[in-house]
């Protein structure tokens, strides 16, 4: 039993430090440790198990236990194994030391949990707000349970800003966002720039964050939250909506109807086929190659053709309830579906052939961006990034769900650890899509979609699910609930992890190739009301407030009166 094993060896090396331990199945392990051990044993987990780290949750706990509760959570890949180590912290004085020195890619949970929670990670090596404005006033955490998921807390001052890093000798500032042409959504990268070098950056985003978990343990039930989770991402609607499904499934130890096992898995590669090809015509478009923009915009349709008619919608599919799907695929839908996957397979070979062929789109991509893999495991970067550089990791294979352990496909990798590879890795993965539909096709036999769930899901009980997202692994974190909701959700998309990298991609590089270096990692933000202005004479920075915008843009000396 791996979940076993693994026990043993943390017993064997921590031993009193460990309370207790959970192990709900061979592939998941619950482990609870004392605080004032969390750090030692993450150390253990990442450096000398090799474990990957996956994401922190902060949780309140304090209507329960009367206290609050950290979570690290972390992946034994070649194990199939999922791990979380909690530790629970007192009432009064929520701190735990900080693991983001020894362990990069914890910054960003540690510091979200510090702003939501109110948990202090204690020595943590840049200790700055990450999702809370910087107009909200200190001491008021939105997550914690004696907050109501509609409150407007008082003394938000509009004019409050924390500082930004102080500028490298003979850099200037160059703002990058948060709006930008070639970016769909806002993300601020406040950029260091000598000449044409970038030489560092400070990175500043969640500019409206939408508080879907607050709404989850506070409005939603069980069966809403899959709507709101598909919402999260434009892109991977599809993946959050079986990620959360299966997270509440794992937690309540249900297992769906193999059928429905089957279309989660086509739905899951539809998807990944539509953002695909969408991805790699965006990259073509930043680099100024808008033939092939356009052709792989052609040849995506039809997917998105094939996917309104099976659900009604075109991205947003609304598949799945606990237990199940709600759609199902008719003959007539598997025989059109397989048509579809013909003229596609067809085309993009010739679009891969193109690409491949091209001098000037590799000029603009080759020793670009690199994300090596040093990198990658340090900040935990995942997806076609990760796989870009050589680091063979996939959750369809690592992590099996759904109906993925009864097909065969193979994980793309490649060598060069930059946006090339990453055009390389994505455009080969079409054709892995295209091989998974089909096999689910052929075993998809007749059955129910859903389970008949009669009795009340059980409380307390925590839930891991890990879906490869076309941009990378997707994570969802539950603990069940009273009221037919849960008590705490945690969502970590693949972009969470991948941006952190970003400032390490673009260091030393030419301001030139931001935007592709960018681009490669296929980054989701979210939209937002506030923008930094800079005062050409002065230097002057300043950020703008929603309420400063509209009178600015009421102002006579924008609009001034007609003559």
């Amino acid at each position: 039993m791996l979940a076993r094993e693994k026990l043993n060896v943390l017993r064997e090396k921590l031993g009193d430090a460990i309370l207790r331990a959970d192990l709900p199945s061979a592939d998941r392990l619950y482990v609870f440790v004392r605080p004032e051990a969390l750090k030692e044993i993450c150390r253990h987990l990442f450096h000398s198990l090799d474990a990957r780290y996956v994401i922190g949750i902060g949780g309140d706990d304090r209507p329960y236990s009367g206290q609050f509760f950290v979570a690290h959570n972390f992946a034994f890949d070649r194990d199939h194994l999922l791990c979380a180590v909690f530790a629970h912290l007192p009432e009064h004085a929520p701190r735990v030391d900080s693991i983001a020195d020894i362990i990069p890619a914890a910054n960003w949970a540690e510091r979200e949990f510090q702003d939501l929670i109110g948990i202090e990670p204690v020595g943590h090596p840049y200790p700055k707000r990450l999702v809370l404005p910087d107009s909200w006033p200190a001491g008021v955490h939105p997550l914690r349970k004696d907050r109501a998921w509609n409150e407007v807390p008082e003394g938000i001052d509009e004019q409050k800003m924390y500082p930004f890093d102080p500028v490298p000798e003979g850099c200037t500032v160059v703002p990058f966002g948060p709006f930008h042409p070639t970016l769909d959504e806002p993300a601020h990268f406040r950029l260091y720039v000598d000449g044409e070098f970038v030489r560092g950056c400070e990175y500043r985003g969640f500019m409206v964050h939408r508080g879907i978990e607050k709404l989850a343990e506070s409005v939603l039930t069980y069966n809403d939250i899959p709507m709101a989770a598909e919402r999260i991402c434009g892109i991977c609607g599809c993946v959050h909506n079986v990620a959360y499904a299966q997270a509440v499934e794992r937690a309540a130890a249900l297992r769906p109807p193999v059928r429905a096992e089957f279309i989660r898995t086509i739905m899951l590669e539809i998807e990944r086929l539509h953002s695909h090809l969408l991805w790699v015509g965006l990259a073509c478009h930043i680099v100024g190659f808008d033939t092939l923009f356009m052709q792989s915009f052609r040849i995506r349709e039809p997917v998105m053709w094939i996917a309104e008619k099976i659900s009604g919608n075109r991205k947003t599919y609304a598949l799945c309830l606990i237990g199940g799907v709600r759609w199902d695929l008719t003959p007539e839908l598997q025989s059109e579906l397989r048509r579809v996957l013909d003229k596609l397979e067809s085309e993009w070979q010739a679009v891969v052939t193109a690409v491949s062929r091209d001098k000037n789109i590799q000029k603009r991509t080759r020793d670009v961006g690199i994300a090596n893999p040093d990198l990658v495991r340090k900040t935990g970067m995942i997806g076609p990034v990760a796989r870009a550089a050589g680091v063979d990791i996939d959750c369809r294979r690592d992590h099996p769900y759904a109906a993925y352990d009864r097909v065969k496909f193979d994980v793309i990798t490649a060598q060069g650890a930059d946006v090339w590879s990453r055009v390389v890795v994505r455009m080969l993965e079409v054709f892995e899509s295209i091989k998974i539909i089909r096999q689910c096709l052929d075993q998809l036999e007749p059955g129910p979609l859903q389970l008949d769930l009669k009795d009340e899901l059980p409380i307390g009980r925590v839930g891991l699910s890990s879906v490869e997202a076309p941009r990378g692994e997707s994570h969802h974190f539950i603990i069940t609930g009273e009221n037919n909701r849960p008590r705490r959700w945690r969502v970590r998309a693949p972009t969470y992890q991948n941006l952190q990298g970003v400032p390490a991609m673009i260091k030393d590089q030419r301001l030139a190739d931001m935007t592709i270096s960018l681009g490669s990692i296929d980054p989701c933000f979210s939209c937002t009301d506030r923008l930094e202005t800079i005062d050409l004479k002065t230097g002057a920075a300043r950020i703008w407030s929603s309420e400063q915008l509209v009178q600015l843009s009421r102002s006579p000396a924008v609009h001034p009166p007609a003559s």
